[in-house]
């Protein structure tokens, strides 16, 4: 290997780590940070065990949200934005148990915020969100997921469960 080669590999992974972040901040940082936030503004600030109870719920979503970018990342080569999708089907880690995991892991901060925030615009906020991802992964996601990687695409969703845990015991795909 070539010293040329591992420079440009590594100064593809930065741009690919930048092209990341970059979409985190703006798309899910917007649904799932920034507007919850500004709905909450007005409301107390949250306090004792339902916070603390709440902050690990937001950890866990927001984990998963990174996990699954992380997938796009090494295993797919791409981000979650459409304009640089990943290159290869995404099958490994949460991906394996959903097909959505990425959006169930920002719906499930904007529901947690209205736990904390006892708040039931954010709850309709989250109803929103959720009839949002569900519309544009039927009509739009799937779709071109189903053109770019035919019937790899197919088998795999009748293996996973496209929100929920789903498909038969023991048909999980292998990791890619």
């Amino acid at each position: 290997m070539s010293v040329e080669l591992v420079t440009t590999s590594h100064g593809l992974r930065m741009v690919l780590f930048f092209e990341n972040l970059l979409f985190t901040l703006l798309v899910p940082g917007t649904v799932a940070v920034y507007v919850p936030l500004w709905i909450a503004r007005d409301r107390p600030t949250p306090a004792g065990l339902p916070f603390v109870l709440g902050s690990a719920v937001l950890t866990a979503g927001a984990v998963l949200y990174g996990w699954c970018v992380f997938g796009f990342a090494v295993r797919g080569r791409g981000t979650p934005a459409p304009v640089d999708a990943p290159k290869s089907l995404v099958v490994w880690g949460p991906y394996q148990f959903c097909r959505n995991p990425m959006y169930v892991g920002v719906l499930t901060v904007i529901l947690v915020w209205s736990v904390i925030f006892e708040s039931g615009v954010l709850m309709l906020y989250a109803l929103v969100v959720a009839m949002s991802f569900h519309l544009v992964v039927v009509m739009y996601e799937e779709p071109c997921l189903r053109r770019r990687f035919g019937t790899d695409y197919d088998d795999y969703c009748r293996r996973v469960g496209r929100w929920l845990p789903g498909g038969r015991p023991g048909s999980f795909p292998t990791a890619r």
